[in-house]
């Protein structure tokens, strides 16, 4: 295969998380699903006898007795999903050919999670947020399927009994039945290496490079390039005005997402509660601590905002109308790569030498999350009211072979990947379109566009940077790490960034500075009383709330008086309670963190 080589396109999760980012979780890989680009592969497996991942082809299971003969629809509550409604496209004939079933798709909303706990029916398959309190409740009141139940997981669940067993020992150790009741996502083969990195202070590098390449040591300096950045290029792709940023609420937490995440980017504190969490000693740093992470860059938003560098709109326009700021070169700087690079550098952006790279400030240090062979925390499992048990089953065991991982991920096999004679993993011409230009029309047996049929799941089974046992290159799931991917020509806009940055690829530039590790360990939140979820729903909404309000700030004064108010509010809401239950939680975790790092 001959085509450009497109380096710094930086994966869209399957979320993603993307998801990853906007979990309320210790761990937050969204990510991906969100998904990210660069890292080693895994030599081995700590999960399978001698080192060797047990192979797929032998381990799908048998599907005969639980194939349909009419086609069924299955419910899959999503609290990751950002669709609603029936999977369409590549991936629903894929599901329709393999196990004769449509996915329906059922995302969190307000009232969505009671309302099923109400009804006694949770759904088919069901995908978490996270591992704390809605699904320790779900498992408490019986809503979920027992995985072992009539060997359930070892006759229909074989690759991931075979290749998972310590993930499935983690989720064991959170239920109180001590049953298994599923599996945290981004599973590793092994706990050695790091995954690739996600907050890789994306902005545009043709326009860096025209205002002179000034150097960025922190927050301020940022403000100002970003600044000379709008001047150079004031309009967008289509004529419209440019901003330095633009971000949306959909998936704002227990925090506003985007400011927790770049205070992740810039300090290396992990999301954590109420909070950020540092990994490096333990300490936990409460959301609306005087000079602190998030207040520190919930006021870099605000300066944004005051010089007419961010978008106006960020609060009310959803994850659409942001992605399509940053496809159409609207906002030409995000934190995370998943939502800048991989959104911006089309084949017709590279063509005119416009492209997103890293440029990181000298003085951040972004939190690198460890591979995790425990899994982290969004968890996948199958309701306990399915009448279809065993054919979910086959389903997540098929997400979670090579096979179907490689498929959520880049499409359809043969279509969009393969492997070529050397059993190293390759993107076809394609399968490479598809992934630097989402809406790249599909052909042969699949119609519509790889963004119409993307896998509306948004979750992950294996991290993208673990070894698949199925290279015979023993490559990792991530194709920026392919032999095939690495023979690629740089294109002239590539050789300038490698030039500056003295590195290959955005992975091996932060890589190379400092960064806060975030190990891989078997904790899990603690859950919460029913008063005190009282007590931190209210708080949760106090600070989204307040923080756009400061966001939207008209000057520094009226920026300290919200910031004040917010304060004086969520403390009568009874912050302090949930500040200590965090703290108490940090301990918890540091200490799961030494036990991870002592037997690596």
């Amino acid at each position: 295969m001959k085509y450009k080589k497109l380096q710094a396109i930086l994966l869209a999760a399957s979320m993603t998380l993307s998801l990853a980012a906007c979990s309320d979780s210790a761990t937050n890989a969204g990510g991906d699903s969100q998904t990210s680009a660069g890292g080693a592969g895994a030599e081995g497996s700590e999960n399978a006898t001698d080192g060797d991942a047990a192979g797929s082809s032998d381990l799908e299971g048998d599907l005969s007795d639980v194939i349909p003969e009419e086609t069924v629809t299955l419910d899959v509550y999503d609290q990751l999903a950002n669709y609603s409604g029936e999977q369409i496209g590549w991936f629903a004939q894929i599901m329709l050919d393999k196990f004769n079933v449509k996915l329906n798709i059922i995302p969190e909303s307000d009232g969505v999670y009671d309302t099923r706990m109400e009804s006694g029916n949770l759904g088919d398959i069901v995908i978490w947020g996270a591992d704390g309190d809605d699904y320790v409740q779900a498992v408490n009141k019986g809503m979920l399927f027992d995985w072992e139940e009539d060997d359930i997981l070892a006759d229909y669940g074989p690759y991931i009994l075979a290749n998972m067993d310590k993930a499935l020992e983690k989720n064991r150790g959170i239920n109180a039945d001590g049953k298994i009741y599923g599996f945290g996502h981004d599973v590793a083969y092994s706990a050695e290496d790091t995954q690739s990195v996600m907050y890789e202070w994306d902005l545009r590098f043709d326009l860096y490079q025209q205002i002179g390449a000034p150097e960025i040591t922190d927050f301020d300096s940022l403000v100002d390039v970003l600044e000379k950045m709008q001047a150079a290029c004031p309009t967008d792709d289509n004529g419209n005005k440019t901003y330095a940023a633009s971000l949306f609420n959909d998936w704002d937490g227990d925090m506003v997402m985007f400011v927790k995440s770049t205070a992740s980017a810039y300090y290396g504190y992990d999301e954590f509660g109420f909070g950020l969490y540092d990994s490096s000693t333990g300490d936990y740093h409460p959301a609306l601590e005087e000079n602190g992470p998030y207040l520190t860059a919930l006021k870099f938003y605000n300066d944004l905002y005051q010089r007419g560098l961010l978008d106006p709109d960020s609060q009310t326009q959803g994850y659409d109308g942001m992605s399509e700021d940053y496809q159409n070169g609207t906002a030409f700087f995000n934190v995370f790569n998943f939502l800048g690079s991989a959104l911006y550098n089309s084949d017709a952006h590279i063509a005119q030498g416009k492209m997103m790279y890293p440029v990181k400030p000298s003085n951040a240090t972004p939190i690198i999350y460890g591979q995790n062979i425990y899994g982290s925390n969004r968890i996948w499992s199958i309701g306990a009211s399915t009448e279809y048990p065993e054919l979910c089953m086959a389903i997540i065991n098929w997400l979670s072979t090579p096979e179907g991982r490689l498929t959520a991920e880049y499409g359809p096999k043969g279509t969009c990947w393969d492997y070529d004679e050397n059993g190293g993993a390759y993107l076809t011409d394609l399968g490479l379109a598809c992934k630097t230009d989402s809406s790249t029309t599909l052909t042969g047996d699949y119609s519509g566009t790889f963004d119409d049929g993307s896998f509306k799941m948004n979750n992950t089974t294996w991290a993208l940077d673990s070894l698949n046992p199925d290279s015979a290159l023993s490559e990792t799931y991530n194709y920026k790490t392919w032999e095939s991917y690495k023979a690629i020509d740089a294109s002239d806009i590539e050789k300038s960034w490698i030039e500056w940055s003295g590195a290959q690829t955005p992975d091996e530039y932060i890589k190379s500075t400092d960064y806060i590790l975030a190990p891989g360990t078997t904790y899990s939140a603690g859950t919460h009383s029913d008063e005190l979820q009282v007590i931190w729903d209210q708080v949760a909404t106090c600070i989204k709330d307040n923080s756009w309000k400061a966001i939207y700030a008209e000057s520094d004064e009226e920026f300290d008086a919200i910031v004040a108010d917010m304060i004086k509010q969520a403390t009568e809401y009874g912050y302090d309670e949930c500040v200590e239950f965090q703290q108490n939680e940090a301990q918890l975790r540091h200490a799961a963190e030494q036990e991870a790092l002592a037997a690596n």
